[in-house]
């Protein structure tokens, strides 16, 4: 079992940085492969970002490809999205999830632990 608690969500300008952080409880954390997800109203979840289980690997969106920086600390079991030269269109709940695998992964269903999501606007 793994739960999730993200934090770091709010209103920021256009241009501006927001830092995500989840934190993870259960002693699977560094096993796993961590996502970050987004879902705009109206809109389907879609990806964001992604690491595997040492951190070694990264995968992004291309929208947010360049901006953003997922990070992880296995000794604090903790996941990080930094997140740069925010856009309006970057508004959205965002949620962190734990991969079923080592591997980060690019599609939901590989997901089989989320957080509550927090709330990122970006105000033009």
């Amino acid at each position: 079992q793994v739960q999730l608690v993200e934090s770091g969500g709010g209103l920021v300008q256009a241009g501006g940085s927001l830092r995500l952080s989840c934190a993870a409880s259960g002693r699977t954390f560094s096993s796993r492969g961590m996502g970050w997800f987004r879902q705009a109203p109206g809109k389907e979840r879609e990806f964001v970002a992604a690491i595997n289980r040492s951190g070694g690997s990264t995968y992004y969106a291309d929208s947010v490809k360049g901006r953003f920086t997922i990070s992880r600390d296995n000794v604090k079991n903790t996941v990080f999205l930094q997140m740069n030269s925010l856009k309006p269109e970057d508004t959205a709940v965002y949620y962190c999830a734990a991969s079923k695998y080592y591997s980060g992964s690019y599609y939901v269903n590989d997901y089989n632990y989320w957080g509550q999501g927090t709330q990122v606007t970006v105000s033009s």
